[in-house]
């Protein structure tokens, strides 16, 4: 399978190590001031880029019919757009706010627990997610996914960074140096609290993902989500 890496920072260089060590290739390798030559040679591209050129690389990959998956955060005003665009072209994608399988598996059980627990009003739920300090959006798009998929399942309406009211999630959002992604939900009573957490130790999860997605998105058309690469929306 051949590669397009869109964005070559930390991320993108273990993607294209863990990419070559599944014996594909790398065809282009574009930072934000390079150019898409190269794009259409590839099978499928893959967006870790920065919230400014994400729109741009993804628009570029469905005007060139190259499958794209992204995981870069902090675009998703743009999001409808971009749906809209993938049917128009014919085109096939995937957004994943983290590729981790680990964390996959958390969304999943993230959602189970707030069903248990929507009707238990005596806990109020909140949550903690801690990145590096480089990370240029707060909260994560990880912990929104996780704060969405609370409201979808509870009484919930929305979520905070700041002066939570009844029916808000607060997050709580810190950058400490060298921590690639931690997420906590805490349900807490006046008697007890109930923490689940993820826990990543380095990239190489988010890499593997998005490579596992790429492989499992060539030669399909449409939008999709990790669930439907991990079958994690079958009975």
């Amino acid at each position: 399978m051949k590669i397009a890496l869109l964005g070559y920072g930390k991320m993108g260089k273990v993607i294209e190590r863990i990419a070559l060590e599944r014996g594909h290739e790398i065809v282009l390798r574009k930072s934000s001031q390079d150019s898409f030559e190269g794009l259409k040679n590839a099978d499928v591209a893959i967006d870790f880029s920065v919230p400014s050129s994400a729109v741009s690389n993804i628009s570029e990959c469905f005007a060139t019919n190259i499958p794209v998956i992204s995981g870069t955060t902090g675009w998703l005003e743009h999001y409808d757009e971009i749906i809209s665009l993938c049917s128009e072209k014919n085109g096939a994608f995937i957004y994943g706010s983290n590729f981790s399988l680990g964390v996959n598996i958390f969304f999943e059980l993230n959602d189970y627990l707030a069903k248990m627990m929507a009707n238990l009003k005596q806990y109020k739920v909140s949550m903690e997610e801690i990145h590096h300090t480089q990370k240029l959006d707060a909260p994560s798009g990880t912990a929104i996914s996780l704060a969405n998929g609370i409201i979808e399942n509870s009484k919930y309406d929305s979520w905070t960074l700041n002066d939570p009211k009844e029916n808000d999630i607060y997050i709580e959002a810190k950058r400490i140096e060298n921590i690639p992604g931690t997420h906590s939900i805490f349900y807490d009573s006046e008697v007890d609290q109930i923490e689940i957490k993820h826990t990543a130790h380095n990239r190489e999860g988010f890499a593997l993902g998005a490579v596992v997605a790429a492989e499992w998105l060539v030669g399909k058309k449409g939008v999709y989500t990790m669930k439907d690469v991990l079958s994690l929306n079958k009975k």
